[in-house]
């Protein structure tokens, strides 16, 4: 036998499958989305926008009449709920709320988030006389503090870098910027990618797995500084995606 008979396959091989087009995401247009923190600008925003685009949605807070307000002002079929309502109902459950209320937020919705798909979006920044800076959890990123307190939930981050104005403004019909989506598991950040892609002007864009996170979080005080550098609302691009 010549090495080239040993190098062949045998021929009953299976074939080998085609690679997955990265562009190929789900349908997630039927699933309900939940967001946390629903009442705050960065919440309310990422609220309206997908409802706005057709998807079913669900603002919690930790009192229910405040969720039921913010959503009637919003409208687009946007309900209101506390936030335990809000995480039962969900599908995919968007965490939107301040970093000094993060971890005691998802410590109390542990039971509610068990088999939720959890997208993080919080940025854990102090402020001081000189501007915004990265603040570095002990678990290594709000992401992977999420992880740490919801261990039967599939957390994912994504959604740190947008403008809450632009979200909010309804005179915009789309925003143009990518949102960076980590995570472990393949099939969840497609679904958080597609979910982002919903939002016309967005893509989700996979940009690592959660011990990522921190960096992506931490670039929020960079672009603050260039928001008020130049009076602006700065998302990002990835090229040659």
């Amino acid at each position: 036998m010549t090495s080239t008979d040993s190098a062949q396959q045998p021929a009953d091989a299976p074939a080998k499958a085609p690679a997955k087009d990265p562009w190929d995401l789900p349908d997630v247009s039927g699933l309900v989305v939940g967001v946390l923190g629903g009442t705050g600008p960065q919440g309310k925003g990422l609220a309206y926008r997908l409802a706005r685009a057709g998807q079913k949605v669900i603002i919690g807070s930790r009192a229910a009449e405040r969720a039921r307000a913010a959503a009637e002002e919003l409208g687009h079929g946007i309900e209101g709920a506390e936030n335990a309502e809000c995480a039962r109902r969900s599908d995919i459950v968007i965490v939107a709320v301040p970093w000094e209320g993060h971890g005691k937020t998802l410590e109390a919705l542990r039971e509610d988030l068990v088999g939720k798909l959890v997208v993080d979006c919080v940025n854990p920044l102090g402020f001081d006389k000189k501007g915004a800076y990265a603040v570095k959890p002990e678990e290594g990123s709000a992401a992977e503090q999420a992880v740490a307190l919801l261990p039967d939930s599939r957390v994912t981050a994504a959604f740190h870098h947008l403008s809450a104005v632009l979200l909010e403004d309804p005179e915009i019909d789309e925003i143009d910027t990518d949102v960076m989506v980590l995570g472990e598991v393949r099939a969840d950040v497609e679904i958080v990618q597609a979910l982002a892609g919903r939002i016309p002007g967005m893509r989700g864009i996979f940009a690592g797995r959660l011990r990522n996170a921190h960096q992506v979080e931490a670039l929020v005080a960079n672009l603050i500084s260039v928001n008020r550098r130049y009076k602006a609302h700065a998302g990002l691009r990835v090229t040659d995606v």
